[in-house]
């Protein structure tokens, strides 16, 4: 297991082979940031699908509006086309390339349109790099966002299983005791 430094900034993301565990940086992307622990609190991006996953590009999600394979809403054909019921946010473009592992926020063509959705680079795509806010970074189990099945959309798309901040998943562990 990794050692986590800033557990309140760090996200756990349970996937069916495995948990991946994901440094926020609030430094470069305070919005971001925010958003996605805001969403992961609320329990909004358990059962949300890989809706988008190209071989040696990207895997993305977060559609929590139409991805959740676990609502009566969910529709793999609409999926990428939603957010959430929360406002879009700035971009927060930085130096910080995106690089294999990195997290970038999905947008539509306006740069101002991030709300919910994410991607995860397979390979360094700096052809990105100045138009899409970088906000996270895998620090253990690439392997298993390696293995998400590929499609646009898959057929039988993975998903995220869970999806929690770490500081919140101590407490549940304790409570759980």
């Amino acid at each position: 297991m990794v050692d986590i430094k800033d557990p309140e900034n760090t996200i756990m993301m349970e996937l069916k082979d495995g948990t991946v565990v994901i440094e926020l940086l609030p430094d470069v992307a305070p919005k971001h940031a925010e958003r996605m622990k805001e969403l992961a609190r609320a329990g909004k991006y358990d059962g949300v699908v890989f809706h988008r996953v190209i071989e040696g590009f990207m895997a993305q999600t977060g559609d929590v509006e139409h991805g959740n394979e676990n609502a009566d809403n969910f529709n793999l054909r609409r999926a990428g086309t939603g957010g959430s019921d929360l406002p879009d946010l700035p971009a927060e473009f930085s130096k910080l390339p995106h690089d294999r592992g990195t997290l970038g926020a999905a947008r539509s063509q306006n740069p101002n349109s991030a709300n919910s959705q994410f991607f995860i680079n397979f390979n360094d795509n700096h052809f990105l790099n100045g138009q899409y806010t970088v906000y996270g970074r895998v620090l253990s189990g690439m392997d298993h966002v390696d293995a998400i099945v590929k499609g646009e959309p898959p057929r039988y798309p993975d998903k995220m299983i869970s999806v929690k901040v770490a500081a919140d998943a101590d407490t549940d562990a304790e409570a759980e005791e």
